[in-house]
């Protein structure tokens, strides 16, 4: 699954539009303690979180993970977003919660992240 078609089955809308969504999506994640994000990321991983701050984008680029998503039509501060653009992160948000994002996932067929 490509980050768009995440997109599409999530009704999401991208915060970054700037960049692309043409990432493959390798397995979906939910953490919001970014010590332990930072230690189990993955490369193309989408990753479900109500954090916002500017650490997130870091430990998303760390990780080369595909996009960043946020639940319950959180925000990102403008700060983060910018830092998200010009370092190639894709931002999405809904209005579904963590565990819905994740239920979609699943049934799609994307993997959680394998221990």
């Amino acid at each position: 699954m490509k980050v768009n078609e995440l997109r599409e089955l999530i009704g999401a809308e991208n915060l970054t539009p700037e960049v692309g969504e043409d990432r493959e999506i390798t397995c979906g994640y939910t953490c919001d303690l970014l010590s332990w994000v930072m230690a189990h990321g993955d490369e193309g991983m989408a990753w479900v979180t109500v954090q916002t701050h500017l650490n997130v984008i870091a430990v998303a680029v760390l990780s080369d993970m595909a996009c960043v998503v946020l639940p319950e039509d959180i925000r990102m501060e403008a700060e983060s977003l910018a830092k998200a653009v010009s370092e190639g992160m894709t931002v999405l948000t809904t209005s579904l919660t963590a565990y819905e994002i994740c239920g979609r996932l699943s049934a799609a067929g994307v993997p959680g992240k394998a221990m």
